[in-house]
């Protein structure tokens, strides 16, 4: 199984032919983003925010001689801490292809329940924002990945100065680096799940990125 950050919460998740996409954003809608400019057999969208409702960013390849490897679960959550109140509903994706799991937490904004925390357990890689403001900080997210001890972090949602992308109100990726303990920083933008580095913590670079 292999795993893109295309950029922001965007993930392409591939494997035997068949390509799942997470969260494309429309086009000009993240400061900082060339188009997702993608093509998929399935594309899933946490919630109906520009930023992460770009359906018609990926063109939907037939899959008449494709059968998918994954299994596709989904756990309703909040994009804030009310309950909606503030953002409306935010749902995370559980994929797994049978040897391997990764959840995407979409825009989570609230803690997650012993359910959830339960369902989430025994993740390989877990896809999770931490720019704050609009979703979980990176102390909320420390939180939540010490709740879920997954074998492997992806951080997402977050903004980099020096590469000039990401919402000026959301923060970057140093403060939750400085939690965690084992972290290593890649100048590519995938890694197969089958081979991963013995981090727990994993920086990719995005696909889209200007800078790149």
């Amino acid at each position: 199984m292999k795993i893109t950050w295309i950029g922001h919460s965007c993930f392409r998740i591939e494997k035997n032919g068949y390509c799942i996409v997470i969260d494309p954003y429309t086009a000009g809608s993240v400061p900082g983003y060339d188009p997702v400019s993608l093509s998929a057999n399935e594309v899933l969208c946490s919630h109906e925010h520009g930023d992460h409702n770009g359906r018609n960013e990926v063109q939907l390849v037939p899959t008449d001689n494709v059968v998918s490897p994954f299994q596709v679960d989904v756990l309703d959550t909040w994009h804030d801490e009310v309950q909606g109140a503030k953002r409306g509903p935010n749902k995370i994706f559980l994929i797994s292809d049978g040897t391997h799991r990764i959840a995407h937490l979409g825009d989570l904004g609230c803690m997650l329940s012993d359910s959830q925390i339960e369902s989430l357990k025994n993740l390989d890689v877990l896809l999770i924002p931490i720019g704050g403001y609009y979703t979980i900080d990176d102390q909320q997210a420390a939180e939540v990945i010490t709740a879920l001890t997954p074998k492997h972090v992806v951080p997402m949602h977050f903004r980099d100065d020096q590469a000039g992308f990401g919402y000026a109100e959301i923060g970057t990726s140093d403060h939750f680096i400085r939690r965690m303990n084992s972290v290593l920083s890649l100048q590519t933008c995938e890694v197969s799940a089958a081979e991963l580095p013995d981090q727990q913590v994993i920086v990719l670079q995005p696909l889209r990125s200007r800078h790149n």
